[in-house]
């Protein structure tokens, strides 16, 4: 199939040739004046060599985000290829076994296609694309999902309206590509959570803290834990579970405290206790009486105009963290904004122990799980920053 040629400035063929899936509006030299959104376009250099095959978008900074770079029809059969690929790195690193069945099913670059993200709830598939590309090949990916997954599928939900930008998302309306609602309960390192994607944020569920999540069992045992912005309380029922005290869960979504709940109810947990209240308010007047406090904010910052008073967000929270916790406590403290990298976090914590004038000692750098691929190519990809901290 013949797609419409793109050529790029000389010299800006570097990046795609180490792989890097983005080609910036700055760099194209030359293109058909008829290509719409979300065309599959191929692109070649100054000297007209073949770089890679993506999707186009004429709204913003990135013009095309590659899928492939070997020249390759764009078809049912790549996508099933592309799916079945990531479904199989999963299961050769037994993500899915007979404890956890629940994980990231395809993670947009890391999976080797920007804008398209597939999570798995035990057998349920929620869609969402991020880029109108993605969405345009709707079809073929569900077809590729049904091959894949065979009769373990039991529905597939596409929840792009929240992804897409909003010319697009007009153009799309959430609801069931196949199957139909249902209570679903998954299993997480043999944990139970109620699931609820549809009307949940993201896809209902942060699956990305799974590993993290069984880390603060570890240090929750006989300690008084605090879980702030703790959503559908994933950190909390870990905790709990583990033989901790008592919980307490904050977040100032009362129907986040209420999924929190009946989290905390399907796992047969009594040491809990949960407030629909803003962190920083319910923070204010509780000097040492917390051994753990984990801090796992929404994205503070979600565009680069914004990175500075998220950066002021982070650090007026993890000060007051540090100042607040019992001697000898450990903070789990965390940043999914992308636009913040890990270096920027580090400094930022750094200067909250600064102004805190405690004694901090790093214990863990932590960061998104496997099911959550970051490439060499791609290291935007590595979204979610973390660390665990001994206070004196």
């Amino acid at each position: 199939m013949d797609y419409s040629k793109i050529i790029l400035n000389k010299g800006k063929e570097f990046s795609l040739q180490r792989m890097h899936p983005w080609v910036f509006s700055g760099a194209i030299a030359k293109k058909d004046s008829t290509l719409a959104d979300g065309d599959i376009v191929e692109i070649y250099s100054n000297q007209n060599q073949y770089l890679g095959t993506g999707y186009y978008s004429g709204g913003g900074s990135i013009s095309v985000r590659i899928i492939s770079f070997v020249k390759t029809e764009i078809n049912e059969e790549f996508w099933f290829e592309k799916l079945n690929k990531a479904y199989q790195y999963r299961l050769q690193l037994s993500i899915l076994n007979e404890t956890t069945n629940v994980c990231r099913l395809f993670f947009g670059e890391g999976d080797g296609v920007p804008g398209l993200i597939l999570d798995y709830y035990d057998g349920h598939v929620v869609f969402q694309a991020h880029s109108w590309g993605v969405y345009l090949q709707k079809d073929n990916i569900t077809t590729a999902i049904k091959r894949v997954l065979g009769s373990a599928l039991k529905s597939i939900y596409d929840k792009s309206a929240e992804t897409l930008s909003k010319h697009h998302a007009e153009k799309s309306v959430n609801g069931f590509i196949f199957g139909t609602d249902q209570e679903i309960i998954v299993k997480e390192n043999n944990h139970l959570f109620k699931i609820d994607f549809i009307n949940g944020q993201k896809t209902g569920f942060f699956i990305d803290q799974r590993d993290n999540r069984q880390l603060l069992g570890h240090y929750s045992k006989g300690k008084t834990v605090l879980n702030t912005f703790c959503y559908t309380g994933g950190f909390s029922v870990y905790s709990a579970a583990a033989g901790a005290n008592i919980v307490h869960s904050v977040d100032s979504s009362q129907s986040a405290i209420t999924l929190c709940d009946k989290n905390i109810e399907l796992n047969n947990v009594q040491n809990h206790e949960s407030y629909a209240v803003d962190t920083f308010e319910f923070l204010k007047d509780k000097q040492n009486i917390y051994d753990v406090i984990v801090l796992d904010p929404p994205a503070f910052a979600k565009s680069r105009d914004s990175k500075h008073n998220a950066v002021i967000g982070y650090k007026r929270l993890n000060a007051l963290a540090i100042k607040l916790i019992k001697p000898n406590g450990i903070i789990f403290t965390f940043s999914c904004s992308g636009v913040v990298d890990k270096y920027l976090f580090y400094n930022t914590i750094t200067a909250a122990a600064i102004e805190a004038r405690r004694n901090v000692k790093i214990l863990h750098y932590l960061i998104q799980p496997a099911d959550h691929p970051v490439t060499p190519y791609f290291a935007e990809g590595e979204y979610l920053k973390g660390m665990v901290l001994w206070v004196e």
